[in-house]
């Protein structure tokens, strides 16, 4: 599904769309209706949404879409001349990705304020998705619930989330309000195509960004990650590496199961937010004691 549905906290108008967006209304006088939901899938459609075909426009889809209850369509500045009778109001408009981002932020409450997100990039796929499963291990030794979003294994705590992937703008908010609603301190984001599509992050914020393979070009991969995905990377995001004493500490720990790479990562990225050495070392010490 691609919707931010009706577990949404925000309601807009019409007429505030129209303002806040620059998109043209018509009819005009349809202002006062309020939607409740955003939905770029017909099948997402429920009772009060703004569906969003986007640039792929079906006559038929959007006549099922009212049928299912949208109140109003948005449709491309393109189609102002070929819409005969939608039967629900129409915004015109082009948007760009960031501000498709900003409207599934705005309606779902911005849920990314309100949760630490925890961004893991790489060029080895599987890496990465070894490395968010350690890194919510890790976080979860530390006593905080967390999130994941990696291709065909995504939860809110111990809740498995069935997604399509990957994973657009609309779903991508819904699953932060679901993992805020459910208490996570953390979701835990795999940065690859197959996980996350283009701009699928606008109007997310990273608090702390994991790369294993960078090497020398950290800064060719923070342009790399903003572009591709639209996520917020600024002076508030921690990059974190692994290094030398992140492999010790890995190592020492001898877990003996063959991830010392990827719990090396993980302590990286812990100690990036703000964990103290010293509880890192507690926990890696508890958890080898219990093994």
């Amino acid at each position: 599904m691609s919707a931010i549905n009706e577990t949404t906290s925000q309601r807009l108008t019409l007429g505030m769309l129209e303002d806040r967006y620059g998109c043209e209304l018509v009819p005009d006088f349809a202002r006062d209706v309020t939607v409740t939901s955003l939905a770029n899938d017909v099948d997402s459609v429920t009772p009060g949404a703004l569906y969003m075909p986007g640039a792929r426009v079906d006559r038929g889809r959007i006549a099922l879409a009212v049928r299912r209850g949208a109140y109003a369509v948005m449709l491309p500045t393109s189609m102002r001349n070929a819409v005969d009778d939608p039967q629900v109001p129409v915004l015109f408009a082009d948007p760009s990705p960031r501000r498709v981002g900003e409207l599934a932020a705005s309606i779902a409450g911005r849920p990314a304020e309100s949760i630490a997100v925890f961004a893991v990039a790489g060029s080895d796929a599987d890496h990465v998705r070894e490395d968010v499963d350690m890194l919510a291990q890790f976080l979860h030794m530390l006593g905080n619930p967390v999130g994941t979003v990696c291709e065909g294994d995504s939860q809110s705590l111990e809740r498995f989330l069935d997604l399509t992937y990957p994973v657009d703008a609309f779903a991508m908010q819904r699953v932060l309000s679901v993992c805020v609603e459910d208490g996570a301190a953390a979701i835990i984001l795999a940065l690859n195509s197959r996980t996350v599509a283009a701009g699928a992050l606008e109007s997310v914020g990273v608090d702390v960004l994991g790369y294993d393979d960078a090497g020398g070009h950290v800064d060719e991969m923070i342009a790399h990650v903003a572009e591709q995905y639209g996520c917020t990377l600024d002076a508030n995001t921690h990059l974190a590496q692994r290094d030398a004493e992140t492999d010790t500490m890995a190592e020492q720990a001898d877990f003996g199961d063959g991830h010392t790479r990827a719990l090396s990562l993980a302590i990286a990225m812990t100690l990036a937010a703000g964990v103290r050495k010293t509880n890192i070392r507690n926990a890696l010490r508890v958890s080898r004691e219990l093994r």
